[in-house]
């Protein structure tokens, strides 16, 4: 983890209220993890208190020589409002990379992602480091999901890599009026993958858990919850393990990449 300065690069509008932040901070980045997040202090000297949380959407530059980092983000609270206003040249103060991400085995041969609106951050991320370390990406399919046309984001950049993408909308105003685990569900049924990641909604994350733990296929899931620290000392991201009795677990610790298994979903 390191605390640094970072300068905008760019802050481009990518659908309603959603951004596409990018930031020049080398340092800590060569080694950061699909899923992994930061924290970022969005206003002026503790205008928020709080550092708010972001997923890492990529990594710019290359892996090994990283120049920076992109993340994306809603403005819909006063810091992101804040965040909203920035352009290039900022500088802004944050931590990371912070968290543990995902971990696919080098043998995984198929591989199932699934986002629910901004659930994409993560799973974007994780998409281009599997298609760069040499997984063959028709053996990965995105299903993405939102509640209008509006709220779905990089489908094409997931086409670009040469994955297969499926889309639903609540609405029906983009791809398949449903549910994304009914799709999912079924892509399971034909045709089982060696992993499922996913991102979202707490309930469509109870579903995705339910799904593969009903058919038996390992599934790691990102949480979003609400985070003061990023480093496990506020415990403000307790959620509870399995066993009761065994206490809680701190998503922004010991997560926010969990298997299926190692959390109380509820």
């Amino acid at each position: 983890m390191h605390q640094q300065s970072a300068t905008v690069l760019w802050n481009h509008i990518v659908g309603p209220n959603c951004h596409r932040l990018g930031l020049s901070c080398p340092a800590g980045f060569e080694t950061a993890v699909p899923g992994q997040f930061i924290m970022i202090q969005s206003g002026p000297p503790l205008t928020p208190l709080l550092r708010r949380p972001f997923s890492i959407f990529g990594v710019i530059g290359t892996p090994g020589r990283p120049e920076g980092i992109e993340i994306l983000y809603k403005a819909l609270g006063r810091g992101t409002h804040q965040m909203a206003q920035w352009t290039p040249g900022r500088t802004v103060d944050l931590l990371g990379p912070l968290g543990r991400g995902f971990s696919v085995a080098p043998d995984t041969q198929r591989v199932y992602l699934a986002a629910g609106g901004m659930g994409v951050a993560p799973i974007r991320f994780l998409a281009t480091r599997l298609v760069a370390s040499g997984t063959d990406p028709t053996r990965i399919r995105f299903f993405l999901g939102g509640r209008s046309q509006e709220d779905l984001l990089c489908a094409d950049e997931f086409r670009a890599l040469g994955i297969s993408v499926t889309v639903t909308t609540d609405d029906g105003s983009a791809g398949l009026q449903c549910l994304i685990t009914d799709p999912l569900e079924e892509a399971i049924r034909q045709q089982p993958p060696d992993l499922v990641c996913a991102c979202g909604p707490h309930g469509m994350l109870q579903c995705v858990a339910g799904i593969t733990s009903h058919h038996g296929v390992s599934c790691q899931i990102s949480l979003e919850t609400m985070m003061a620290c990023g480093m496990g000392a506020c415990l403000g991201c307790a959620v509870p393990a399995p066993d009761r009795q065994a206490g809680y677990r701190h998503v922004c610790v010991d997560g926010p990449v969990f298997s299926v298994g190692q959390v109380d979903m509820g």
